[in-house]
């Protein structure tokens, strides 16, 4: 039998070519400075949700006895500390308005896809959200990738500081959650939910991606 991270990684792959095929189709548009800049708007809408969903899950493992799950969701948290301070300061060095643009209303395609894991977390088990971070930390934005978007949109590498961080730390975030994952040793029924947790967010992402390539006013976040 495969370990638990192998199916996992094996779901995600098969499901992934959804969200690829929207990061492509969203680096490929047209108007790059207006998508990196809604891009960074977009996801500091979702990532200033990490610390606060870790700690609500941390907690939710405490409450049924999850030590070890509770213990990596707590250092997770503080891996991911001020990385949407990180964000903010991208999106500050090429955009005057960005502090108003932060305050505006988040689209629902943001809420659906962080929303569904509180769901999860605290009416289910709060092991679905390694569902959630092996996607999000799977798969690491390429030099390359980084270069053509430099390049595309202009922009100094002063607005790209957090995916160049990403690039070097998520690989090892997505080790250390494989190893912990296996070591858990989830029960069927946690593996389901770790499994559901991971296909939802690739179609939420997907989809959130998609709403930025095609810049609908009515749900654009930077709009």
């Amino acid at each position: 039998m495969p370990p638990p991270s192998a199916i996992l990684r094996a779901k995600i792959d098969l499901a992934g070519r959804a969200l690829r095929s929207a990061e492509s189709t969203l680096w490929r548009a047209p108007g790059p400075r207006r998508r990196y800049r809604d891009y960074l708007c977009a996801m500091h809408m979702v990532i200033r949700a990490s610390v606060p969903l870790l700690r609500a899950a941390s907690a939710r493992a405490a409450e049924l006895g999850e030590e070890e799950l509770g213990e990596y969701l707590d250092r997770h948290a503080a891996e991911e500390a001020c990385h949407d301070d990180w964000l903010r300061e991208d999106l500050v060095s090429i955009e005057p308005s960005a502090e108003e643009l932060l305050r505006r209303t988040p689209p629902p395609s943001v809420a659906e896809l962080v929303g569904a894991q509180y769901y999860w977390v605290l009416h289910h088990h709060p092991v679905a959200l390694l569902g959630y971070v092996a996607v999000l930390e799977g798969e690491a934005p390429s030099p390359a990738l980084l270069e053509h978007l430099e390049r595309g949109t202009g922009y100094p590498r002063a607005a790209f500081r957090t995916l160049w961080r990403h690039a070097a730390l998520d690989p090892g975030h997505r080790d250390g959650l494989d190893r912990m994952l296996d070591g858990l040793r989830p029960t069927r029924e946690q593996q389901a939910a770790v499994g559901t947790s991971a296909l939802h967010t690739v179609r939420a992402a997907a989809a959130l991606l998609r709403e930025l390539a095609g810049e609908p006013p009515e749900v654009l976040p930077c709009t």
